[in-house]
C-alpha cells in the first residue's frame, strides 16, 4: 500500500484508535473521531460523557508527544482486510488558537453530532510523520 493509498483510506474512515504512552512508556489506546487536514489529524475533547475532562490521552501527549492512530477494516471475507497507521507527534491546542478554531469547524462539518453540540476542546493535533498500512488485496 502506498502512502497516498494509506492516507486516502485513513481520511475516509470516521473512527480511529489513538495510541499514546505516558512518561514511563505505559500504553493507552482509545477510540476517537477525527478529521484529516493536510498531514495533520485533529480531534477535540467533546461533550460525550466522560469520567473526567482531564483526559489521559492529553496528559500522555504532554508528557510524550509520540503517538499512533490506527484505522482498519475487518470482514469475514479475509481478502478484504486492511489497516492503516499514522505515526506522528501530538500537540495540544487551546481553543483560542486559530488552528484549533479551524479544526473545530472541520470537525463540526464532518460529524453531524457536533452540529447539535460542538466540541469545546481542547484540540489534539497530530502531525503525521509516517503513513503505513497493509491490505489483503492488491488494490
Amino acid at each position: 500500500m502506498t502512502d497516498e493509498q494509506a492516507r486516502a483510506r485513513f481520511a475516509a474512515a470516521t473512527l480511529a484508535h489513538l495510541a499514546t504512552a505516558d512518561e514511563r512508556g505505559r500504553p493507552h489506546v482509545v477510540p476517537f473521531v477525527f478529521v484529516l487536514r493536510g498531514e495533520t489529524i485533529y480531534s477535540a475533547v467533546d461533550a460525550k460523557p466522560k469520567r473526567t475532562t482531564a483526559l489521559r490521552r492529553l496528559a500522555n501527549v504532554a508528557a510524550n508527544p509520540h503517538v499512533s492512530a490506527l484505522v482498519d477494516h475487518y470482514s469475514e471475507d479475509w481478502d478484504s482486510l486492511w489497516w492503516v497507521r499514522a505515526d506522528g507527534l501530538g500537540r495540544i491546542l487551546d481553543v483560542a488558537q486559530d488552528e484549533a478554531r479551524n479544526a473545530l469547524e472541520l470537525l463540526t462539518a464532518r460529524y453531524h453530532q457536533y452540529r447539535r453540540q460542538p466540541p469545546g476542546g481542547p484540540v489534539l493535533a497530530i502531525d503525521v510523520e509516517r503513513w503505513s498500512g497493509w491490505s489483503a488485496s492488491a488494490d
